[in-house]
């Protein structure tokens, strides 16, 4: 089927160009067409022509790491340092998950990533093949990872392993290709060399990026140094973790050595504003990381040390914090805040020659925007508004492979109001 999308400002997150106003034609699930508005008879060819007249298209958000299933614990425990929400909160209740939670929880998450304007996200969990079949139905796009923390027997650690490589194999490229995999160790200071280096080893077996959670806090930082004489960063080089296409997430704690080590490897950053700040786990070196060459992208981490998994927040929280943190106005402007919401995500995932900007070839995987609101006029700079101004309400209408996930704000493919039951209900269940 062939569409277009007419009198729209196109934002297409391609450097160097401005935002203009013109038209975007899709075909199937691919962009066949960025340009001016057609002629009428132009216009003909197509066998749908939808008028976006006071909207923004632009390539739909990339939400870099997160464990959706956590939604069922926003607002469980708050306020509360990393360690000790993990330990003695977070652990003991995601130990009673089955597959009834982390489904209930997922397919919260992912009706909240839909509404909210995100069309692919990474998520790095347990049960995973029930996340999988929540990105299936739902029409989403996905980089799915079954995470792994090394604690527990030796039988224990191997079984996790397994899961993890097996779970990888069967899903990627699954969903008419909106699935794809990782291999993920949950981090430097809950798995151990040994296990590190087996996985490292199973995703190059798989021709498969890796994940983990690295730097998050300087406590976590620290325990490297006690346990390997070490920091994260050169203890995960020495391991051989940067050898292959690597994301972490955080790395919040680094020195310049550390960032030189990162730009390197090109090694891949998910950078989580909202939950580091929340944790009080610090502010990550944002524009220093992009001085050296390296593209950071954003992500929500899990709800339940949000609370949500709003990207739109996440843009404009890296837009803001580190211009205060630094004392410049300059530090990250809004374009290069939006770029990290939505092009550099799609670096992060090794998905960007298929996502993240809006160019002919590549998927149909966008949102629309209204612009019409009080808060979006005068509309001087619309990159400006969408990053300082606008809310996850405005976003109008969500495309993944061409099909609309979401339209005029009403999700097409999840059921609203069972999710909202059967996440209550999920949740009873293991108090």
């Amino acid at each position: 089927m062939k569409q277009i999308f007419i009198h729209a400002t196109i934002i297409t997150m391609v450097e160097g160009q401005q935002p203009f106003s013109g038209a975007l034609g899709i075909e199937n699930d691919r962009i066949t067409y960025v340009g001016p508005v057609p002629t009428a008879k132009e216009l003909d060819a197509y066998d749908q022509v939808i008028d976006c007249q006071g909207k923004a298209i632009l390539p739909g958000f990339v939400n870099t790491h997160g464990h959706a299933a956590m939604s069922l614990l926003r607002g469980y425990a708050d306020d509360l340092p990393l360690k000790k929400w993990l330990e003695e909160k977070i652990w003991p209740l995601e130990a009673k998950f089955t597959s009834e939670q982390v489904r209930a929880g997922t397919a919260l998450s992912v009706l909240e990533m839909i509404q909210s304007g995100t069309t692919c996200f990474l998520d790095m969990y347990d049960h995973m093949d029930q996340v999988g079949q929540v990105v299936t139905e739902a029409g989403i796009r996905a980089r799915l990872c079954r995470g792994a923390i090394g604690f527990g027997s030796e039988e224990l650690r191997q079984s996790k392993l397994n899961e993890a490589a097996q779970f990888a194999k069967d899903w990627h490229g699954a969903a008419d290709g909106r699935i794809t995999t990782m291999m993920a160790p949950h981090s430097p200071y809950t798995c151990s060399p040994e296990y590190i280096r087996q996985f490292i080893e199973k995703a190059a077996e798989l021709g498969l990026p890796i994940h983990t959670h690295m730097s998050e806090t300087a406590a976590e930082v620290q325990q490297n140094v006690d346990e390997y004489g070490v920091r994260p960063v050169e203890h995960l080089r020495r391991l051989g973790f940067f050898d292959l296409p690597s994301l972490v997430a955080h790395a919040v704690h680094l020195t310049d050595e550390e960032i030189d080590i990162l730009a390197e490897y090109d090694v891949k950053v998910a950078h989580n504003p909202g939950s580091n700040l929340k944790l009080g786990s610090g502010i990550a070196p944002i524009p220093k990381m992009l001085k050296k060459g390296l593209r950071p992208a954003l992500a929500t981490d899990g709800a339940a040390s949000n609370n949500n998994l709003d990207m739109l927040e996440e843009i404009q929280l890296a837009a803001l914090i580190h211009k205060g943190v630094n004392q410049d106005p300059e530090a990250v402007p809004a374009y290069v805040a939006l770029s990290m919401g939505t092009l550099y995500g799609a670096e992060a995932l090794f998905l960007d020659k298929e996502i993240g900007s809006l160019e002919v070839g590549k998927k149909a995987d966008f949102i629309t925007i209204d612009l019409s609101g009080a808060h979006m006029c005068p509309l001087h700079d619309v990159v400006s508004h969408l990053v300082y101004s606008a809310s996850r309400g405005d976003i109008q209408d969500v495309y993944v492979d061409g099909k609309a996930i979401m339209r005029n704000r009403e999700c097409l493919t999840l059921d609203e109001e069972k999710i909202r039951y059967d996440a209550i209900k999920a949740f009873e269940a293991i108090q």
